[in-house]
């Protein structure tokens, strides 16, 4: 498999996104959907102690982002854990199925935010049917998307700063119920074991759906071709992004629980709402609703620009056919994989729920990385002609065990979750077949 490089006549991504962009970009994708939407599911699982799931995938993370790191400063091109897939196993089936599981992870997280658009904070102001609110957003999303790479990154720096400012009014909320003694202190260290599984089933069931708030660094590597001299950039966008958000998700976390009890949470698709509505300082709560909407908005611009530049990622491979990473020649961005990837987050919109599409997303993903872990170790032999960054062997090791612990029944992960993965994957097997049998007729008529 080699690199993609343009044909002759075919128009390249544009190269516009840089240090500072990048940064933003990662901390914009990792923050979002599965802080503002999920952390009450999340202490439904563990309990009171809400932040040790996030710093149990704070550590997984960083795992699998040092992995990522060495990858794409080693190749730095568009399509992510395919290449990397590719170029270390050479089985282009394989290659597929992950190319598809990403893409699928980054749609199902994409939709989950949609949907969570129409949850309780929209409820704030409005009831409406949160299909429809999904559906008209993701459509919204889709004409940001091919406006421009530039466009779509610079509103997601505003969305970001915005999204920020709502976490940091919830630490503030936090430093303000300590220092006044408000809250109960002793809700942070208790851990549900009421479940079936006790401990350790409440320990990695929260860790396996809170990971689904850490995921976002990967799509940064789906832009390798459109951000400059990556090789430079990327590691440390990267390990920076991840320890930011880490640090927010864990003080939040906190405060979540030293404010409101964990049953409250649990019940809430607008969690953090309800710590503001506890809090003790005068902030409206319409206005943290408006910053939540756009926290998870930028989700969803985020996760589809990374699923529509894979598909064009993988149309420059010939994964898939070359029709799907069609440029246009005046906005430079790949149409057809914006309408295509479009098309897909309507129909999970239009059948799945925010939790269950969340979940889905954090289980093709930590599969995702199991196989992006062993990739790295696979491609120690494959020499590059640029310095790249290297990962401490271990670290790898450790991160493909760990997420392949993450991914399996062992968690208590909902069977709803594994039908609906296995049905996404069905797809990508079938158009697997579909696109073998159009290559292979092709190749005879030469």
């Amino acid at each position: 498999m080699t690199s993609p490089t343009p044909e002759a006549g075919q128009v390249s991504l544009k190269r516009a996104i840089g240090p500072r962009l990048l940064l933003l970009f990662i901390v914009g994708d990792i923050l979002g959907t599965g802080v503002y939407a999920l952390t009450g599911k999340v202490a439904g699982k563990v309990g009171g102690a809400l932040w040790m799931p996030f710093l149990i995938g704070f550590v997984i993370a960083v795992l699998t982002a040092m992995s990522y790191v060495e990858l794409v400063t080693k190749y730095p091109r568009a399509a992510g854990a395919a290449l990397y897939t590719q170029r270390a196993f050479r089985t282009p089936f394989l290659t597929f199925m992950v190319a598809f599981a990403v893409m699928c992870s980054g749609l199902t997280s994409a939709s989950a935010a949609a949907r969570a658009i129409g949850g309780d904070y929209l409820k704030t102001f409005v009831t409406v049917p949160g299909v429809i609110v999904g559906i008209v957003f993701i459509v919204a999303v889709a004409l940001l998307n091919y406006r421009g790479v530039s466009e779509s990154v610079k509103t997601n720096i505003v969305f970001t700063l915005i999204e920020l400012t709502g976490l940091v009014v919830i630490i503030v909320i936090g430093v303000y119920a300590v220092a006044t003694g408000a809250g109960e202190p002793a809700r942070l260290t208790e851990i549900r074991t009421d479940q079936e599984g006790g401990l350790f089933i409440a320990l990695l069931g929260s860790t396996a759906l809170a990971f689904f708030a850490f995921v976002g660094f990967e799509d940064s590597v789906n832009m390798a071709e459109e951000t400059q001299d990556p090789s430079r950039n990327f590691p440390r966008a990267i390990f920076l992004g991840v320890a930011i958000t880490s640090a927010i998700y864990i003080l939040v976390a906190l405060t979540s629980s030293l404010l409101v009890d964990y049953r409250v949470l649990e019940k809430s698709s607008g969690p953090l709402l309800e710590v503001v509505k506890a809090g003790g300082i005068s902030f409206p709560p319409q206005l943290f609703a408006v910053i939540a909407m756009f926290a998870v908005a930028n989700s969803a611009l985020i996760n589809m620009m990374m699923a529509s530049r894979l598909v064009y990622g993988l149309a420059n491979e010939r994964v898939v056919p070359r029709a799907l990473g069609r440029v246009d020649p005046r906005r430079r961005t790949p149409v057809v994989g914006i309408l295509f990837t479009t098309a897909l987050a309507i129909a999970l919109i239009s059948t799945g729920e925010i939790s269950g599409l969340g979940d889905t997303t954090a289980f093709l993903l930590l599969c995702v990385f199991t196989v992006v872990n062993v990739a790295v170790l696979v491609l120690r032999k494959d020499t590059v002609d640029h310095p790249h960054y290297r990962v401490p062997t271990i670290l790898p090791v450790l991160g493909a065990v760990l997420a392949f612990v993450l991914a399996s029944p062992l968690t208590g992960r909902p069977a709803e979750v594994y039908i609906r993965a296995g049905v996404l994957m069905g797809v990508g097997l079938l158009l697997w077949v579909v696109n073998w049998l159009v290559t292979r007729r092709q190749t005879s008529a030469v």
